[in-house]
């Protein structure tokens, strides 16, 4: 979710790896490693640039071959079980399907279907992309893995952090889903000659595609931030002594972050660069998961009679 967080096809998490590889040094801000106030002082180009000068380009991509396996599970998973869901739902509850409400709990129900199946390469993909060279305890995604499942507790060690990532993929995939629904019936129920595609006006074209899978990951991000916040510093606590006391407990983890950093600072630090790589993901996302359903004779969403 978010940092998660959210992503769906393999082309969106590829390339904003670079950006996905900051993320986590603006918000962690803890006091160990190399990465300390020096670095996130200077804000997203500051990370960036200072990973590439201590760690070479490459160390932007670190941890994204465990992205890159989950993501096919994961985007298969969200968008499969949606089509199920938001089909089921109307039906269970006696209402339209195109009712925003509906749509939300499809998304939130999707999302988190994906990430009970996925978490623990998520959990991976952090430890990889956030050792260093000069603190490398990994090897590699199998490494990583048997190691945490050995040292951690097992699968509990597999899926800390689970609880924060179920609070904020709620907000975050029930929002993504619905807004993107929302804007596209809109759109093409209000300025169809716009938004329209050429010849067949109940779909949008490419340009409004990317406007509303921005616009819906942009709206996501902002009601999930904190629980992605929690989520990556349970993540990451265990991997040096001093800090392992923030891994336990969802509930105690935000108020530590809270108290040390307050909301601004400590909540949503990171958010950023965060919305940097929440749009154009969601974006590529939501437009490739178009086309392939148009190209497959797949409906997407409601179809909007345009008139």
């Amino acid at each position: 979710m978010k940092e998660d967080d959210p992503p769906p096809l393999p082309v969106a998490p590829a390339s904003s790896s670079p950006i996905q590889a900051a993320a986590p040094l603006l918000e962690r801000h803890v006091d160990v490693s190399f990465i300390g106030k020096s670095l996130v002082a200077g804000g997203i180009k500051g990370a960036l640039v200072k990973v590439v000068k201590l760690e070479g380009f490459f160390a932007l991509y670190r941890g994204n071959g465990a992205q890159m396996v989950r993501i096919f599970p994961y985007a298969a998973t969200q968008f499969t079980s949606h089509q199920v869901y938001k089909r089921a739902f109307p039906v269970l509850f006696n209402v339209p399907p195109t009712v925003f409400w509906v749509q939300f709990i499809a998304g939130s129900c999707a999302g988190l279907s994906a990430v009970t199946l996925t978490y623990p390469l998520d959990a991976i993909r952090a430890r990889l992309a956030f050792q260093t060279q000069d603190n490398r305890r990994y090897k590699g995604i199998l490494h990583t893995g048997q190691s945490i499942f050995k040292e951690e507790g097992g699968i509990k060690g597999l899926y800390r952090g689970i609880v924060p990532t179920y609070l904020g993929m709620i907000p975050y995939a029930g929002t993504s889903f619905s807004v993107f629904d929302f804007l596209k019936r809109t759109f093409l129920s209000t300025i169809p000659q716009y938004a329209g595609r050429e010849g067949r006006g109940e779909q949008l074209n490419t340009g409004f595609r990317l406007l509303c899978g921005a616009s819906a990951g942009l709206a996501a991000q902002s009601l999930s931030y904190p629980f992605d916040v929690a989520r990556r510093r349970m993540q990451l606590a265990m991997m040096y002594p001093e800090t392992k006391h923030l891994g336990h407990g969802t509930l105690d983890t935000l108020k530590h972050v809270y108290k040390k950093d307050g909301i601004v600072r400590g909540l949503y630090r990171g958010l950023s660069i965060n919305y940097i790589r929440a749009m154009p993901m969601h974006a590529l996302s939501f437009t490739t998961y178009e086309f392939m359903c148009e190209f497959l004779g797949i409906p997407s969403t409601m179809r909007v009679p345009t008139g």
